[in-house]
């Protein structure tokens, strides 16, 4: 049959004519909950385009991105190499899902990464972080023959049941019930807790994140080591997430490249991988796990997906990693990073309310910490009793309001502010932050002020809802 399109759909019509319904729409039908915490802070803007580091809203402002989607668009927004590469995609008319059959473009992005990682031998595609973590989470099991796999407090590695069942953040497992056996969790950063869990030789694998994205926590160069010797001492194989540390977002294209002599059995990369524009993971190994996985002609389809090594997504994947080397955005995020973080630092001692700024790369949390002013003091206790996440977004909202500068909180009950700027931004953006951050920042230490008004507005609404 002739292919000709014969449908009068219209994407950009449907979308202008329905655009001012945004937030009805999603509310009633997919998650009312979410509508009414962005209205409660004031994030629901109808932002109606995103180009590079920034985006726009219905009357035009212009809002700087920290945040690019928690990781998702390194490379900024609608890149234009990407455009022209999926636009070229569907010119080839590309077909990609053969049962059974092989295709081009998987191999070719494989072939790509791993030249990025040349002590990892083979690759298996997946369609999201999750997904990643929960195929490794098969892996190691079936490479060792062991059940046992630890994890760290506060990690996050997905919110599928495999990848909840080694969540470290209580907020995300509550209401879920029971979880996957044999999964347990040990102090981040904690080589005496670590070496008593794999001493018996029973794990089979420990999932570690470079710098864990929950409260941005960077882990220690000699604990990563050290946790790669102790897993070659009793047999566990070593995961690193980079979920959302890969692809620059640290200053090289994998945090583990930090390290020297650091080489992960299995590295985990998502988000970013397609410029965010695709559903994308890959999982990146060691051959003898690829061979004790897919052991035999039998088992060559052992563990799939459907939409895994879909063709768009790795067209993206191989058009990202062109962009992050010709336009050296890497080497750009590891400069605007250290510039971002030497410039918060340096407002420590002159804030109270600003405890410590750390992070490597694009990837900084800034924590708040209570002040010592009495009055304030009081406030913050005040605030805490009620919820204790709550006060960050007095730093936010106007950031947001007032800046045109998008940032969140970096987890539940925590005051840390969690900034992930793409890779593109600009030393005029840095500068732009620092200042306005500074800006909100001074206000806060003002009391009465406003900051603290918008606090207090903030623990009525908490105290309301929760009733």
């Amino acid at each position: 049959m002739d292919q000709q399109a014969t449908s009068r759909f219209d994407l950009k019509k449907l979308v202008n004519d329905r655009r001012s319904e945004m937030f009805q729409v999603f509310g009633d039908n997919v998650n009312p909950k979410l509508t009414q915490v962005l209205k409660t802070i004031g994030f629901d803007r109808n932002y109606v385009r995103g180009e590079g580091s920034y985006l726009y809203d219905e009357s035009g402002k212009r809002y700087l991105d920290f945040l690019s989607g928690y990781g998702m668009f390194n490379i900024g927004r609608n890149h234009p190499v990407i455009k022209q590469t999926i636009r070229d995609y569907l010119d080839l008319d590309d077909p990609w899902k053969i049962q059974m059959g092989a295709t081009l473009l998987p191999g070719l992005l494989a072939e790509k990464l791993l030249s990025h990682a040349p002590h990892l031998q083979k690759v298996q595609f997946a369609n999201s972080g999750a997904e990643c973590n929960e195929a490794a989470l098969k892996f190691v099991r079936c490479a060792t023959r062991r059940e046992k796999v630890l994890f760290c407090d506060r990690a996050f590695h997905g919110l599928t049941y495999g990848a909840l069942s080694m969540n470290g953040c209580p907020s995300f497992r509550d209401g879920f019930v029971s979880f996957l056996p044999g999964l347990s969790n040990i102090p981040f950063g904690n080589l005496e807790a670590l070496e008593a869990a794999l001493s018996k030789s029973d794990v089979a694998g420990l999932f570690i994140e470079p710098v864990q994205g929950k409260g941005v926590y960077p882990a220690e160069d000699e604990y990563l080591l050290s946790a790669q010797r102790l897993c070659r001492k009793y047999g566990t194989k070593l995961v690193l997430d980079e979920v959302q540390t890969g692809m620059g977002r640290t200053g090289k294209l994998f945090a583990y490249q930090h390290v020297p002599g650091l080489e992960p059995d299995l590295l985990l990369v998502s988000k970013s991988l397609s410029g965010g524009m695709v559903p994308v993971g890959a999982v990146l190994m060691k051959e003898d796990i690829y061979r004790k996985v897919f052991s035999s002609m039998d088992r060559c389809v052992v563990h799939s997906s459907t939409f895994c090594q879909g063709g768009l997504a790795m067209a993206c994947g191989l058009a990202t990693l062109d962009i992050l080397e010709s336009e050296k955005l890497i080497e750009n995020g590891a400069r605007m990073g250290e510039r971002l973080i030497t410039g918060l630092q340096d407002l420590i001692p002159r804030y109270e309310l600003l405890k410590e700024v750390r992070g490597k790369g694009l990837i900084i949390g800034i924590e708040l910490g209570a002040p010592k002013t009495f009055a304030m003091k009081s406030a913050w206790k005040l605030i805490h009793a009620a919820d204790g996440g709550l006060f960050p977004q007095a730093i936010i909202m106007p950031l947001l309001d007032q800046h045109h500068i998008l940032t969140q909180v970096a987890g539940h009950n925590m005051d840390v502010i969690k900034i992930l700027p793409p890779l593109t931004i600009t030393e005029e953006d840095v500068d732009h932050f620092i200042g306005s951050f500074e800006s909100v920042l001074a206000e806060c230490h003002k009391f009465p002020g406003p900051a603290w008004t918008t606090a207090s507005h903030l623990m009525k609404f908490a105290l309301t809802n929760r009733t």
